[in-house]
């Protein structure tokens, strides 16, 4: 079953590294399955996707099996259709029987799929959806050819650079620039880099201007093979997702910082490289990272290790941040908390052969008439979702009809306030960031706002961190949030919704910044608010499924 775990977190955008699907498999040291078995298996189940997800929802598999995951679920429900040995599972695993009691209504929903296309066969569909592949992968080398770049993005857009962080806990940025980087040539300028002709023999580097010990290189740079990046010297991870810790920017004497969604760890090291520059190594206060997903959990220790924060760090494996009671120790003293969780990824640039993946939806199941001999009502759609139900970013289909859409966001920023609103109940807290690698305003401006106008942060003083007092670097980034969003939650004539929107951080991708779409916001309390002894005193309950902002 190892293949499944191993496999499905690359059908997911990953907004924290870079690299093709190829690399990410081969060179990744957490894997317990064949890395070509690997790549294999998320290859196919990557084109086979738009039918399968159609099989799936139609089969109705998320509703019934709700342990299932949309990626997991794609990746079994390939093999039990289409792989000739079946799925690579003892037959006693719970999630293969999950998929194998639904055997006879998945073929069923997979003929109707063919026959809706018009095919006789299972392989007239498969050569279709191999030329239909193969069609794909031309048109996306030819617009790599046509703008003379070796780009990620797609036409007419600017390259994605490599990114590259020094892990500050093992090195520093003038070693690295001696070292690994020695021979590269510095060029002021990103746009000078993007520039950058694959065929030319001259290497280049690009120190960035608004996060410290971050680098910038051409983006077919292959770094996995350095003493560097094995050592935990250097860690791949994009721009933009530097920012929540950075914008963060804990003080030693704020107490125990938290990350919810720590997986796979790159945010969690860079909160850990932060603290560790403001002072000595074992001063540094605790940092408790939370996954809940078992799976993801094994990434995140093992770049913990690597990157040498594993006595700075306590992972919470397996276990769930909206479940902790912050008036509990150690949950009392935590000062400063990094919220990055699930969301539509509507942000991730396409960068490998997953960028086309289509997951199933358990939302566009709901969507499907019920048949019955009994009239009964149509079932309601729940757009309640906790941490069990959204444990990843899952790509929001673009050919879906907008109510699904809508349906989609609206359960997905329901538990991103969630995740807030839990924070804010945090008693030391004093810094939160938040962020999402999506463009819809509806899981960012959409999100702040309403945490803003809800009662806890009433009580407990909590505002946004405005423009002017965020650290040099976050200030000076230009692309802000939309006004227009916040005035669309606004209903409180004293809310500055400019102010709000300016102290929000926006990214785009296909720019010549050489970011993927992404956003954050940091929230602060400056004073201890009236009757905040009495709520810290109060006995966590949790929260209720009825419960949101105001």
């Amino acid at each position: 079953m190892s293949l499944y775990y191993d496999a499905a977190p690359l059908l997911l955008p990953n907004s924290d590294q870079a690299g093709s699907l190829k690399s990410r498999v081969f060179n990744s040291k957490g894997h317990k399955s064949p890395p070509k078995q690997i790549f294999a298996l998320v290859t196919e189940a990557s084109k086979w996707s738009p039918v399968l997800s159609e099989v799936i929802e139609k089969s109705r598999l998320l509703q019934f099996e709700r342990k299932l995951t949309p990626n997991l679920a794609l990746l079994l429900v390939h093999d039990l259709l289409l792989a000739k040995r079946g799925i690579s599972a003892p037959s006693s695993h719970p999630l293969r029987l999950a998929v194998e009691r639904h055997k006879a209504r998945l073929h069923a929903e997979l003929t109707k799929a063919r026959l809706r296309k018009g095919l006789s066969s299972i392989e007239a569909l498969r050569e279709r959806i191999e030329a239909k592949d193969g069609g794909e992968k031309r048109a996306y080398n030819g617009s790599a050819v046509a703008t003379g770049l070796e780009s990620e993005a797609g036409f007419g857009e600017w390259p994605h650079p490599r990114w590259v962080r020094v892990n500050t806990i093992k090195s520093d940025l003038d070693e690295q620039l001696k070292t690994t980087f020695a021979g590269y040539k510095t060029v002021q300028s990103l746009e000078e880099l993007l520039r950058y002709h694959p065929s030319s023999a001259e290497k280049l580097i690009h120190v960035d201007k608004h996060v410290p010990n971050l680098l910038a290189l051409p983006p077919a740079t292959d770094l996995s093979k350095t003493p560097a990046y094995l050592n935990g010297h250097i860690i791949l991870q994009d721009k933009a997702s530097c920012f929540p810790a950075y914008l963060l920017c804990p003080e030693l004497e704020d107490g125990g910082c938290l990350d919810a969604c720590a997986a796979p760890g790159n945010k969690t090291t860079h909160l850990a490289a932060i603290l560790h520059d403001g002072g000595r190594a074992a001063a540094i206060p605790n940092i408790y990272a939370y996954e809940r997903d078992k799976g993801r959990a094994s990434t995140l220790l093992t770049l913990l290790q690597t990157a040498g924060a594993q006595d700075h760090v306590i992972a919470k494996v397996g276990q769930d941040f909206l479940r902790t009671d912050p008036a509990k120790t150690p949950w009392d003293s935590i000062g400063a908390l990094i919220l990055d969780p699930s969301c539509s990824g509507s942000g991730i640039v396409g960068r490998d052969e997953t960028s086309n993946v289509i997951l199933p939806s358990k939302e566009a199941s709901d969507l499907l008439p019920v048949r019955s001999k009994k009239r009964k009502r149509r079932p309601t759609i729940d757009t309640t979702l906790n941490v069990h139900d959204v444990s990843e970013e899952i790509p929001i289909r673009e050919d879906k009809p907008s109510d699904q859409l809508s349906v989609r966001l609206t359960a997905l920023s329901t538990f991103q306030l969630k995740l807030l609103l839990h924070a804010f109940h945090f008693p030391k807290a004093r810094r939160i960031t938040y962020s999402t690698c999506s463009l819809y305003a509806e899981e960012n401006e959409h999100v702040v706002m309403k945490a803003l106008r809800s009662s806890i942060a009433q009580e407990r003083g909590w505002q946004i961190l405005r423009r002017e007092e965020q650290i040099c670097g976050m200030n000076m980034w230009k692309m802000r949030g939309k006004v227009e969003a916040c005035i669309d939650i606004a209903m409180d004539e004293e809310i500055d919704t400019a102010e709000i929107a300016e102290a929000c951080i926006r990214c785009e991708k296909g720019t010549k910044e050489g970011t993927q779409g992404f956003f954050v916001a940091g929230f602060v309390r400056q004073v201890e608010s009236p009757g905040t002894d009495q709520l810290i005193d109060q006995e966590w309950e949790g929260f209720s499924d009825s419960s949101s902002a105001p």
